[in-house]
C-alpha cells in the first residue's frame, strides 16, 4: 500500500511542479524554470522506476501513476492561478458617461483612453498585474454592467540601443 501512496504523491508533485515550470518560463524566469525542471526530472525517474518494476504483475501501479498525473496537473493549475505571474492588458469598452467614474476608481493604474464619441463609448486600455484582473473587472462591471472587457497577456519590450 505504501508504494501506491509514494507513486501517487510523487506524480502529483512532478506534474504540479511541471505545470508551474511552464508558466514560470513563459513569464521569462528561465533560471527558476531550469531548477524546477531538475526537480521534475528527478521525481520522474524515481517514480517511473517504481512503476516499471514488476509492471506485469501489478497493473494498479499504472492506474495510480495516471491518477497522480491528473491530480498533479490540476493542482499545478490551481497553484499557478493563485500565484498569477505576469501582466495583463485589459481592453475595456465602456459608456462615455462611465469613463471618468472608472478612471477615478482605478486612479492607481495607468489608463490609456481612446474615445469613440460618435458611438458614445470609450475604450480604456489598462495594464495591470494578473493577480488584479478579477478585482478590476468586477469594479468596472459594477460601474458599467454593459461594458465589454477583453484581456490578453502583456509583456514589456525593452529595446537595446
Amino acid at each position: 500500500m505504501l508504494i501506491y501512496l509514494v507513486i501517487f504523491t510523487s506524480k502529483i508533485i512532478e506534474n504540479a511542479v511541471s505545470t508551474l515550470r511552464i508558466i514560470v518560463v513563459a513569464n521569462g524566469k528561465k533560471k527558476i524554470g531550469a531548477i524546477l525542471q531538475g526537480v521534475v526530472g528527478l521525481t520522474w525517474i524515481i517514480v517511473t522506476g517504481l512503476v516499471i518494476v514488476d509492471i506485469n504483475k501489478d497493473i494498479f501501479k499504472v492506474i495510480v501513476f495516471a491518477l497522480g498525473s491528473m491530480v498533479g496537473s490540476y493542482l499545478g493549475s490551481i497553484i499557478e492561478e493563485k500565484i498569477a505571474l505576469g501582466t495583463i492588458k485589459l481592453i475595456c469598452v465602456v459608456k462615455d458617461t462611465k469613463e471618468n467614474i472608472i478612471k477615478d476608481k482605478l486612479n492607481k493604474y495607468q489608463i490609456i483612453t481612446l474615445n469613440e464619441k460618435s458611438n458614445k463609448y470609450s475604450i480604456l486600455i489598462i495594464i495591470l498585474k494578473r493577480k488584479d484582473t478579477n478585482k478590476i473587472s468586477k469594479i468596472i462591471k459594477n460601474i458599467d454592467k454593459d461594458s465589454i472587457i477583453i484581456s490578453e497577456k502583456a509583456k514589456t519590450i525593452d529595446y537595446i540601443v
